[in-house]
């Protein structure tokens, strides 16, 4: 998921959130990729879903599912995916997912560029796991305004609705920031938890370690 070298500053590294039950392996780190990549090989249990509708103004996003079944909708269009099939999310789209059946889900996810997404990301996470967040995975209004508000070429959530959050937002962050949020925080941005990547996610990645892709494989 840069600068600051966020989910994307290591091969292997792992990334947890008991809340959204998502678990993230590193496979290739945006800060060192051409063109600014993040992949991860992300395991999602049973009732997992990332934690609002969104959308990646500047950002493509790719999925390839591995192993079960993942719930999408995309531009307002359900669909279900298994093992093999993929779907692309286009810069702007409004997007959610979610895990399906009782079998855990894995899937290759490619944000490009991500390193900006990356520290969002890890940040969100160890908000989690420290407990600084409610049930869906997103923290209190204070921190949700210093955060988003910095990243928001990087995520924008559907609710509230974008015109309200860049108002609402840009007169919260200044507030939040004095009380002492920030919009990453350093000790989330790296993971001491490291593992060796599965080989059959590194095969499907090209020489550069992006997600190989045809333009038929999103439609």
């Amino acid at each position: 998921m840069s600068s600051l070298h966020g989910v994307g500053s290591g091969r292997g590294q792992v990334f947890h959130n008991p809340v959204t039950r998502e678990r993230v392996v590193v496979l290739t780190d945006p800060v060192e990729n051409p063109e600014r990549a993040l992949v991860g090989h992300l395991y999602v249990g049973a009732g997992g879903r990332v934690a609002a509708p969104h959308s990646h103004p500047e950002s493509t996003e790719r999925f390839h599912v591995l192993g079960g079944r993942v719930g999408f909708t995309i531009d307002g269009q359900e669909q279900v995916l298994g093992p093999g099939e993929c779907a692309e999310v286009p810069p702007g789209v409004v997007h959610d997912w979610w895990q399906v059946g009782d079998e855990e889900t894995q899937v290759l996810v490619e944000v490009t560029p991500g390193d900006r997404f990356s520290e969002v990301a890890s940040t969100l996470f160890g908000l989690a796991r420290d407990g600084k967040v409610n049930e869906h995975g997103l923290p209190d209004l204070l921190q949700s305004a210093v955060m988003l508000h910095a990243y928001r070429d990087a995520i924008v959530f559907s609710s509230p609705p974008p015109w309200l959050q860049r108002l609402l937002f840009g007169a919260l962050a200044p507030v939040g920031r004095m009380l002492g949020r920030r919009p990453v925080y350093p000790d989330y941005l790296v993971s001491t938890d490291v593992v060796e990547p599965s080989a059959t996610a590194m095969a499907l990645l090209d020489s550069d370690g992006r997600l190989k892709w045809s333009s038929s494989k999103g439609s």
